[in-house]
């Protein structure tokens, strides 16, 4: 299968650990710091949540997603939410910098939010690369990406990883502002995910998992 066949399989049957239903509390919390800013980019939007919550906002923000089905399900997630002026794409984090409307010049986003992407490539360091290539090449400098990503400090699901390969990661033409613990909150799925040992999980399936957060800035 192909990476959007991947994708959009998780999102038309309904599979996706990390469709919740709600934005993740730790990007609310986030907002409310006022650490986004202008033009802002969420790449891998998935259903929506994080791009519908800022555009009910007033946040200029565009949600991107590989997957199609993600995107249907994005805007369907709009119109339930009242919301239904949402912009969403879809569109290929890993090509971002071959497109003149959002590479420029000059760059086109003040802000990314980028909440559970980058641990997708962590087994991957050429399209690790890659996106962090890309990031790069559509954020203005000086502005600011904010990580959201599973961490590999305790037991969970996913593509967990350390702090080492974000800061790896981004130790050129950008600069990490801080890097901190938080919590990933997921739904266990039984046909495909078992509960993380040792974590409590919701008569609903919800759990909240180990995290990272990070605020780096293009350089």
């Amino acid at each position: 299968m192909t990476r959007t066949e991947i994708w959009n399989a998780a999102y038309d049957n309904d599979t996706a650990p990390w469709v919740i239903g709600e934005p993740q509390p730790a990007i609310v919390a986030l907002e409310r710091t006022g650490a986004i800013t202008g033009r802002v980019l969420e790449p891998g939007c998935g259903a929506g949540e994080h791009t519908i919550l800022l555009t009910r906002l007033g946040y200029d923000i565009l949600g991107t997603d590989l997957s199609p089905s993600a995107i249907d399900r994005a805007r369907a997630n709009a119109v339930a939410h009242g919301v239904p002026h949402v912009a969403f794409e879809v569109a290929d984090a890993l090509t971002f910098a071959t497109r003149p409307d959002f590479a420029g010049p000059p760059p086109a986003f003040d802000t990314i939010v980028d909440s559970a992407l980058f641990h997708v490539f962590g087994t991957e360091p050429e399209l690790r690369a890659a996106y962090v290539h890309n990031l790069h090449a559509v954020c203005k400098p000086g502005g600011v990406l904010h990580l959201l990503a599973l961490s590999d400090t305790e037991p969970g699901f996913g593509p967990r990883i350390s702090d080492t390969l974000i800061r790896e990661s981004f130790s050129t033409g950008w600069q990490l502002e801080s890097l901190h613990p938080t919590r990933y909150r997921g739904r266990v799925i039984p046909s495909i995910t078992e509960a993380p040992p040792g974590l409590e999980v919701s008569p609903e399936g919800i759990v909240d998992v180990a995290a990272w957060i990070a605020r780096i800035r293009r350089l």
